[in-house]
């Protein structure tokens, strides 16, 4: 009985007190509040559901538009983003249109970004781009931590563009990951129940990445490039060697790491840079609110 009487009270005050919305308009006086953080998440219930794709993409064209936001980062790897990204910000040829540049999310689960609905988005954020200079214009960008091999691939191919000290430890990590072919809970069962794993090979690549750092300053993307791909393979190297024996832990993992490139993305871009954050309610709700905390898991957010 309580129960229903709850649900009753529940349905009384949303007749009561919600606002039905038609239009971005009608939401205005909600976004001007937001549009005083330092970042907005705008979460979704389910992934690949075209009305969550298309209002957020509204929204964040209305904060960059009229409260000069800096960059869009979602719930996706980084080196595919940062294709898109460098497509955004006109830095390559290689892409004639969104499309072609979203053909970089190649790996499951594709669909969540390579879809209708974001093909309109880059499209404008790189048209709204065009005319900026470089400093002020808005990026896109990926921090998730699934991208173990794709980074390292990423990272190889910067050190040996600039010929870099570094190739023979990157090359030595890389090829450690090579025999698991790409399939991480074959590295997670390796590294648990054998103790056969890459740590070491990738730690030494880090410090040396660390220690001539000085090398890497000549150009901003290049510079946080580098960066963010050491940052996911670091991180995903942890989480997949954990996953196989803790869901919680791994879970964690993850959403620090989001936590982690969220920070490192807001340096590139300044001490007065604000982010608009695209992930699913669970990365970016407070995990105290749900049954979440009482299996150890945190979330970005709380």
């Amino acid at each position: 009985m309580n129960m229903n009487i709850h649900t009753l009270d529940l349905s009384e005050a949303i007749k009561k007190y919600a606002t039905r919305f038609h239009t971005i308009e009608d939401l205005h006086p909600l976004l001007e509040q937001a549009s005083q953080a330092k970042y907005v998440l705008l979460g979704e219930s389910t992934h690949g559901t075209s009305e969550f794709y298309s209002l957020r993409a509204e929204i964040s064209k209305w904060l960059i538009v009229n409260h000069g936001f800096s960059f869009v980062a979602v719930e996706g790897d980084w080196p595919s983003c940062y294709k898109v990204n460098r497509y955004c910000k006109g830095l390559t040829s290689n892409y004639s249109h969104a499309s072609d540049a979203l053909t970089s999310f190649r790996r499951w689960p594709e669909w969540m970004w390579a879809n209708e609905e974001m093909v309109g988005f880059i499209d404008w954020l790189k048209t709204y781009n065009h005319e900026k200079p470089s400093s002020n214009k808005v990026g896109f960008h990926g921090i998730d931590v699934y991208s173990l091999w794709e980074s390292m691939e990423e990272i190889v191919r910067y050190l040996e563009s600039i010929n870099s000290p570094d190739i023979a430890k990157a090359k030595a990590a890389f090829s450690c990951f090579e025999p698991y072919h790409k399939e991480m809970q074959l590295y997670g069962v390796s590294s648990t129940f054998y103790g056969q794993d890459c740590f070491e090979e990738l730690m030494e690549l880090l410090q040396s990445l660390h220690e001539n750092r000085h090398l890497y300053e000549e150009e901003s993307e290049g510079q946080l490039h580098l960066r963010m791909n050491a940052l996911a393979v670091e991180n995903a190297e942890r989480y997949y060697r954990t996953m196989v024996t803790s869901d919680s832990e791994s879970w964690n993992i993850r959403d620090e790491h989001m936590v982690e490139a969220i920070d490192e993305v807001t340096r590139h871009y300044g001490p007065q840079a604000k982010g608009i954050i695209w992930e699913h309610n669970t990365h970016i709700g407070d995990a105290r609110a749900t049954d979440m905390q009482e299996d150890g898991m945190s979330t970005s957010a709380s």
